[in-house]
């Protein structure tokens, strides 16, 4: 029989917790953690899953699709309109690689600190 593990947290290594959860606060609405600060932040989904961010001196941006320095980490998003949010993010300050796979079914951007993540068109709504 497996362990039986609940996914708590998700934490992201960066050279500005505090802007790369700005980042991903606007992007998803979660709530900043209230303890946040210069060294870790973090926020809040309802159901009780955490997205960390973590300071690293010295810290070098994966260089997707090149894997020089991999991507590390890989998050998906899903919405129900990818162009509309690919706008938003882009506002937001996030990247769009040139490399992409498959625009119409999902699409590959760089956060602020240049984690890779994707939009996935939501297949359920």
């Amino acid at each position: 029989m497996p362990v039986q593990m609940k996914l708590d947290a998700i934490t992201l290594d960066c050279p500005d917790p505090l802007a790369l959860a700005a980042f991903y606060q606007q992007a998803t609405g979660l709530e900043p953690h209230p303890k946040s600060d210069a060294d870790f932040a973090g926020l809040n989904r309802e159901d009780g899953l955490f997205l960390g961010f973590q300071r690293v001196d010295g810290y070098r941006p994966p260089t997707w699709p090149d894997q020089t320095v991999p991507q590390q980490l890989h998050i998906c998003f899903s919405v129900e309109d990818l162009d509309e949010a690919e706008g938003l993010l882009l506002e937001l300050g996030a990247g769009k690689p040139d490399h992409q796979l498959d625009e119409d079914r999902w699409r590959v951007f760089t956060d602020p600190a240049g984690h890779p993540f994707c939009l996935v068109r939501d297949q359920k709504r």
